[in-house]
């Protein structure tokens, strides 16, 4: 089953962890393609238009690139955490 969101198709995804990326495509409007980010499936949000499919793939890419970094910035701090939980356990 397709997924639409504001007259557009979606097309492509891209999960990174929790995080999804999605590019919709509409060839009537004047700016056919966009990328946004999607939760749960149906929430599309921070929309990026663009008029060609190749800088659409590339936003979808770099949007996934700048939510992989976030989440790797993230773990070490969250594995720190779970680490000190640990050692407070074992006093």
């Amino acid at each position: 089953m397709s997924r639409t969101n504001a007259g557009y198709t979606i097309t492509d995804s891209i999960f990174i962890g929790k995080a999804e990326f999605v590019i919709g495509h509409n060839p009537s409007f004047s700016t056919p393609y966009v990328t946004w980010e999607c939760k749960d499936g149906d929430n599309y949000f921070w929309g990026h238009y663009l008029t060609e499919r190749k800088a659409a793939e590339r936003d979808l890419l770099e949007r996934a690139q700048t939510e992989l970094s976030l989440q790797e910035q993230q773990k070490p701090s969250q594995e720190q955490n779970t680490q000190n939980k640990g050692k407070e356990r074992d006093r």
